[in-house]
């Protein structure tokens, strides 16, 4: 079977084409890490025929992984997560290119993870790996895609770098509050992978217009979804 064959369905969607498809074919993801949102993110990345997808997330899967990690199994407890996460992602996708990397981003691989890449999906539990994507993804000048969640909601943000706000400006530093530790439900936590995946495709393809300066807030407790305009701080050391 064909590369082609895969994406017919995809294809007719208005604006789409096999243009875009050939674009998706030619990109390269970052996607840090593949938990909860990440693991979700990264599968629907490879569905959509993304070509070539660099994992970085560290340490061994824990039976406290197991209500949201959908790239691993039971059998893979003690194991390390992304090996198991790229294994799962090889099986479904045989034409996916991916390297899979056993670390979190830290100050000393960021430039090197993000500089392989066409877009970054920014899926860690923690502020300091958040920022520290979105600020070399602005060095760099890659596309960029903040998902957060905690308990019932999520939010998504669409940075087109030099163009839109940036993570930075609405969050200057970690929030001293914020704990690696949080309520989650996977179906949330999937739900802001997919939101965060389709704005992904849109920077890249342009297909449609992604939600640039805009933060897409959920609520799956009353099941609202909110975009709330936000504006570019002036003195952004990253964007502006």
């Amino acid at each position: 079977m064909k590369y082609e064959d895969y994406y017919t369905w995809q294809e007719n969607i208005p604006g789409f084409g096999k243009e875009a498809q050939e674009q998706l074919k030619n990109s390269t993801a970052l996607v840090s890490r593949v938990g909860g949102l990440g693991g979700p993110l990264a599968f629907s990345l490879a569905a959509a025929g993304v070509g070539r997808i660099i994992l970085a997330h560290g340490g061994e899967l824990r039976p406290d992984d197991l209500n949201r990690q959908i790239l691993m199994t039971h059998e893979g407890l003690g194991t390390l997560r992304h090996e198991q996460a790229a294994e799962t992602l090889q099986r479904f996708n045989r034409d996916l290119r991916i390297e899979s990397v056993g670390e979190n981003i830290s100050e000393e691989n960021v430039s090197d993870l993000v500089g392989g890449a066409d877009i970054v999906f920014s899926c860690a539990p923690l502020f300091e790996e958040r920022l520290l994507m979105n600020r070399e993804a602005m060095r760099q000048g890659k596309y960029f895609v903040d998902g957060a969640m905690c308990s019932m909601e999520g939010h998504v943000l669409a940075v087109d770098p030099g163009i839109s706000t940036c993570l930075a400006c609405l969050v200057k530093e970690p929030p001293a509050y914020w704990k690696r530790r949080f309520p989650v439900i996977g179906a949330v936590s999937a739900m802001v992978a997919q939101i965060a995946v389709l704005e992904g495709l849109k920077l890249l393809t342009r297909f449609a217009e992604p939600a640039l300066d805009r933060l897409i807030h959920v609520d799956t407790l009353a099941m609202r979804m909110k975009k709330v305009r936000v504006l570019r701080d002036p003195s952004c050391p990253h964007c502006s």
